[in-house]
């Protein structure tokens, strides 16, 4: 068996730094983690692109649904060369019909904006109707990787979905879990079949107050990425 890889979410530089110096094997660059991450900004691009590790960039170009118009698609293009142009190994797509069901057209052309880098078919694929089918599409596509809770709100409630989408991926793509993953819980999942587990690894962080909070530049329950949170996932990874 591989050594299991830890991938950690983060939105900040701050972030960055604390999931490098814990101990993770990849980032997941975001903006907006609470909305469920957006494309982050060139400038945290270029500074994740001095990371000794792996950094994939969120192309989601708005919070809400996965069913893109297609200036959202032409903007998700012109993000994903901002990545490349960046030095970045890799970039995280999804796009869906109404239905759930992914989006082909859409995200062929946006595979083949992202010639040459690294890709994960982030949680829109949670959505789909029929897993089965949408992990056929993913490899069909390209894709190296799936994100994916089983279609839960937390990964720990899609066990039984995750077992049938580890099955039918039958080695042909990585699945990796996310939401709610902790170092309590990761011998659950790596006992699964998975080699892959993706965190925020965050902690609430006191939220700022005075005239920045008065005037609305400051979000109610803002967490971080907390270095000690990192170490004791990977930890916990590397005895599982």
């Amino acid at each position: 068996m591989p050594e299991p890889i830890l991938e950690i979410c983060v939105d900040d530089a701050a972030g960055l730094a604390a999931a490098i110096s814990g101990g993770a094997d990849r980032i997941e660059l975001c903006s907006s983690l609470a909305l469920g991450g957006l494309t982050p900004t060139p400038g945290l691009m270029a500074l994740a692109a001095t990371s000794p590790i792996p950094v994939y960039a969120m192309i989601r170009p708005r919070a809400g649904d996965f069913v893109f118009s297609q200036e959202d698609v032409a903007t998700m293009q012109t993000d994903i060369d901002a990545a490349r142009s960046a030095g970045l190994s890799g970039v995280v797509l999804g796009a869906t019909h109404p239905d759930g069901r992914l989006d082909t057209a859409i995200l062929e052309r946006l595979v083949t904006r992202a010639s040459g880098l690294g890709l994960t078919l982030h949680r829109a694929f949670d959505l789909a109707p029929d897993f089965p089918a949408a992990i056929d599409t993913a490899i069909d596509l390209g894709f190296k990787r799936i994100l994916t809770s089983g279609g839960a709100p937390r990964a720990i409630d899609g066990r039984d979905a995750l077992r049938t989408i580890i099955a039918h991926a039958a080695g042909r793509i990585a699945i990796m879990a996310g939401s709610g993953v902790t170092a309590d819980n990761a011998e659950i999942f790596l006992a699964l079949g998975l080699t892959d587990l993706h965190a925020s690894a965050s902690r609430p962080i006191e939220t700022p107050t005075g005239r920045a909070a008065d005037l609305g530049y400051v979000a109610p329950g803002m967490k971080r990425t907390d270095v000690e949170l990192v170490a004791a996932l990977k930890r916990a990874m590397t005895v599982a």
